[in-house]
């Protein structure tokens, strides 16, 4: 059956690669209005939810989201221009949520079948269920995925077709996409087991030139799932001299304005489905001739809920729900992890595994999923089991062992090279590990292996020849001595309760929290409110 289903979307594919070599289109000298609408990393956010601004020097909150209301918007831009839209999912959509945990990213399904998209690709996560599973619920969207750097290790034949190229009012449009092929070190060794991830640089020449030469492309796009630096990066090599756009993912960046390199242009739509990238192009004799780009941001009380999808996302998610709404707990103060340095969620997070583990140190992923919690002046708000999957959405037992000061030290240059490295390709991910027991003062502008100023533990100047006790989630499939990517603890064990149980049992015990921004993680060399970082433009997130 499998098997099957995979047949019936290559079919598809090729069906529509086929039928875009019509007869009758409309003359090339006239101008032809295209419409592309881009989601992104949506992360399993099925409903209306908190989103955070920075505006004003100042952080806000407002409600957005829910795919009942994007759907609601695309059928409102398909009607504007309806031989002329195509629509989009840059990936990371069935990881981050209660309801995409619980269920293995099968509630999708039906939802993404109901939204209308023309086309779609897998992202960093769409691997964290297995091989098998992600091959699954893809194959059962009905809609066609594409990657052109993933393979089945076993055969080498690719799991996906590796273009998408779609024929609107006469105008013919490519699409290439790539996944990021660091993805079997940044998840879980074990997710991505049985899958190859080949460099972007293997195939991307021939690709090009195989849309372009032979398949008489006019407009070609690539949909990267690689991060805003390595997408900017990537739109500055000679490579993509005959490439328009370039449509990135992953790192959530919220452009208003295209990016423009030497060779292109850049996007990136948001996140949770709060934005939907609208780039409107005006294309002449096979040429873009104008264009204009809106990162639209998808407000409930604007576009009111489609009344189908509102029906198959209750009916999807209902066996879910009694335990997604179990309160755990409460917060007196706002819960994010937007920014690039220090985050009150993941304090949040790591001090509670310090208070169960008893570390010296705990530490966690720098991530920046997750929605934020808001909080009314003098209120609180309470923590759901489905906020707790959307922090944590890989439930993992908590690994403990032992390292030197010097172990330490070397890891967090490592970790700070990771996010602030000047050369893009270099860079892995976009946002600091987070830690508790722990002050970190570094220099991000710095040469590698030299960021690192001062730490402390425990309050005390770090000796490099003690040993600390450290906590952090295990990674199925790697070493049992490697801690969050430092190798080589010693005295490592894994506990018998997860890092779920861990918040459950500090919420109970605390009943509400209201951790604090207290510097443990401080840059010297920039602002205190880092929310993005891509040097060479003026580009803020907010």
């Amino acid at each position: 059956m499998h098997f099957l289903k995979y047949l019936g979307l290559i079919a598809l594919v090729f069906g529509t690669l086929t039928s875009c070599k019509q007869v009758n289109k409309p003359t090339q000298d006239t101008e032809q209005t295209i419409t592309i609408l881009q989601t992104a990393d949506i992360h399993g956010q099925l409903f209306p939810h908190d989103e955070l601004f920075w505006e004003n020097e100042e952080i806000t909150f407002r409600k957005l989201g829910g795919l009942a209301h994007v759907k609601t918007l695309f059928e409102n831009e398909r009607r504007q221009n309806p031989e002329g839209t195509l629509i989009l999912d840059g990936g990371d959509l069935i990881q981050g949520s209660a309801v995409a945990a619980l269920s293995e990213g099968k509630a999708f399904a039906p939802i993404v079948q109901a939204m209308g998209y023309d086309f779609l690709i897998p992202g960093n996560w769409e691997v964290v269920y297995g091989k098998h599973t992600m091959m699954d619920v893809l194959t059962q969207y009905n809609t066609p995925v594409i990657s052109a750097n993933m393979y089945h290790e076993a055969t080498g034949e690719s799991l996906f077709p590796q273009y998408f190229i779609k024929e609107l009012k006469g105008v013919k449009l490519g699409f290439i996409s790539y996944n990021d092929p660091e993805i079997p070190v940044r998840q879980n060794p074990s997710f991505s087991k049985g899958i190859r991830f080949d460099p972007i640089n293997a195939n991307l020449e021939t690709l090009i030139n195989e849309l372009k030469d032979n398949q008489n492309v006019d407009v070609l796009f690539l949909v990267t799932h690689i991060g805003i630096s390595k997408q900017y990066d990537l739109a500055n090599n000679p490579i993509l001299e005959r490439v328009d756009y370039v449509l990135g993912n992953d790192t959530h960046e919220r452009i208003r304005e295209p990016l423009q390199t030497k060779y292109t242009k850049v996007t990136e739509p948001g996140a949770f489905a709060s934005f939907v990238g609208k780039l409107t192009l005006t294309i002449k004799n096979g040429k873009v001739v104008d264009e204009t780009y809106d990162l639209m941001e998808v407000d409930p009380t604007t576009y009111e809920a489609d009344e189908k999808v509102a029906q198959i996302i209750k009916e999807a998610t209902a066996p879910y729900q009694n335990e997604a709404n179990q309160v755990l707990g409460r917060t007196s103060v706002p819960l994010y992890r937007y920014f690039v340095v220090e985050n009150p969620m993941d304090n949040f997070i790591t001090d509670a595994a310090r208070w169960k583990t008893g570390a010296d140190i705990s530490i966690s992923n720098g991530f920046r999923f997750s929605p934020p919690i808001s909080v009314e002046e003098n209120s609180s708000a309470p923590i759901t089991k489905a906020h707790l999957w959307s922090m944590l959405p890989v439930n993992e037992k908590v690994k403990i062992g032992k390292a030197s000061g010097k172990q330490i030290k070397d890891w967090l240059e490592k970790e700070l090279h990771n996010v602030f490295a000047q050369n893009p390709t270099e860079r892995f991910g976009g946002w600091l590990v987070r830690f508790s027991g722990m002050e970190l003062t570094f220099y991000a502008n710095k040469r590698k292996s030299e960021r690192v100023a001062s730490i402390k533990i425990g309050g005390e100047p770090i000796q490099e020849d003690k040993l600390y006790t450290m906590s952090a989630c295990r990674r199925e499939g790697e070493p049992l001595p490697t801690l969050c990517r430092m190798p080589n603890t010693i005295e490592t064990k894994v506990m018998d309760y997860t890092i779920h149980d861990v918040i459950e049992e500090y919420l109970k015990e605390k009943g509400t929290i209201a951790p604090t921004l207290d510097g443990r993680a401080k840059a010297l060399d920039l602002g205190p409110n880092v929310l993005s970082q891509l040097p060479g433009t003026d580009y803020q997130f907010h």
